[in-house]
């Protein structure tokens, strides 16, 4: 764990600088650059304490080592530019103590001096290309922020960190999750999935820790629970915005000590499984309203996610629509229909609400409404996809 150093008076929510790197001396050495600037420092170790440090209070800095043993740096840059737009970003070389790139300062906020000089800041200095990814397991699409999502779900696949992935309804949230337990060491244990929505209240924290008999009515036999299912694999919490604030703090109990305690019984038990939770909600709006624990957000985001809508990635369009063509024409269809030009411009130009499950529906009505034809028209994808391209696509 990372130390804490401050002024008397100061803490992060003050303003603070944050270095993120394995290398003692390479934090020894920021931490000096700061002594007498009235300037709170922590330290962490890794890229995934570091976003999690970042969610938790206003710091103005954070130095990070190229050199990272969880995630890799410029990935990690890129989300805290995101994330974070108003945090300067410095990348350090641990073996030269080199400044290799700077963020964008907001604010009157001095660099401390170094013996070497920072890059000034250029956003294409950044490597967002690079080498292809190889899609997650059971999911398509090759554009950038695809890309992006593969990297960071195979940087954390092989770790314990609990991660939070973030995304519209019908983005594939469950799909990423699933890609992450198989990925992993646990793959070949179990993956328990747990709606939270749809479990009502009164049953929830029963369904999740388990009861013994007798312990509320209806209870007539033992009942271990979701997460003791999950032991040695992965507990996968889909809609954790939805869990009710009693419940949350059993929940954090359990990450913080893998331990539950069932319905009725005075006994702990000790797991091991693997949390990872989905959200189409904005969690932090929910802290702020206090309908989630902040404690728990943190605690949920270790490693967070960002899951791009349909919207946000039109160029795998046409490979999801032949996707999905491929499988429901299979069902007696001497062949496949092919997605005409002019529908797959229409798709990539409507706005997508209902994200990847929108477009499986779309191309299962589609290969109906075929009837067997060769080439999916315009026509062939339903009345309100005709009158989007009618008044706002087509000239």
């Amino acid at each position: 764990m990372g130390n804490m150093t401050t002024s008397p008076t100061l803490s992060p929510t003050d303003g603070g600088v944050l270095v993120a790197s394995p290398s003692t001396r390479l934090r020894a050495q920021v931490l000096r650059s700061f002594e007498g600037r009235r300037r709170a420092v922590y330290e962490v170790l890794g890229g995934a304490e570091a976003l999690a440090k970042l969610q938790s209070g206003n710091w103005q800095i954070i130095y990070l080592d190229r050199r990272l043993p969880d995630l890799d740096a410029e990935e990690l840059i890129q989300i805290i530019r995101r994330r974070f737009p108003g945090i300067e970003v410095v990348l350090v070389d641990s073996d030269t103590d080199a400044y290799l790139k700077g963020g964008s300062p907001m604010g009157a906020f001095s660099q401390p001096a170094a013996e070497h000089e920072a890059v000034a800041p250029d956003t294409n200095d950044l490597d967002t290309g690079g080498d292809a990814v190889e899609p997650l397991p059971g999911m398509i699409g090759r554009s950038a922020p695809m890309q992006r999502l593969y990297r960071m779900a195979r940087l954390v696949a092989g770790r314990m960190t609990t991660v939070l992935i973030s995304g519209p309804t019908g983005a594939g949230k469950e799909l990423v999750a699933r890609a992450i337990h198989q990925l992993s060491p646990r793959c070949s244990r179990p993956f328990v999935v747990v709606n939270c929505a749809a479990i009502p209240e009164s049953l929830l924290e029963s369904e999740l820790f388990g009861h013994v008999r007798g312990s509320f009515t209806g209870a007539i036999q033992n009942w271990n629970g979701r997460i003791q299912a999950a032991q040695g694999g992965t507990l996968f919490l889909d809609e954790i915005g939805e869990m009710p604030l009693g419940l949350q703090s059993k929940l954090l109990r359990f990450l913080d000590q893998k331990e539950v305690q069932r319905l009725g019984s005075t006994e702990s038990l000790r797991l091991d499984v693997r949390v990872i939770a989905a959200t189409n909600a904005n969690l932090v709006e929910k802290v702020h309203q206090g309908y989630f624990r902040r404690d728990l957000y943190y605690r949920l985001a270790a490693f967070p996610l960002d899951l791009p809508g349909l919207a946000e990635r039109p160029g795998d369009i046409g490979a999801l629509a032949t996707h999905f063509l491929n499988r429901f024409a299979g069902n007696g269809l001497s062949q496949t229909p092919e997605l005409g030009r002019e529908s797959l411009q229409l798709l990539r130009a409507l706005h997508w609400e209902g994200n990847v499950r929108e477009l499986e529906h779309m191309m299962e009505r589609a290969v109906i409404f075929a009837e067997g034809a060769k080439v999916i028209l315009p026509e062939h994808l339903g009345a309100h996809v005709q009158q989007f391209g009618r008044k706002e696509f087509v000239n």
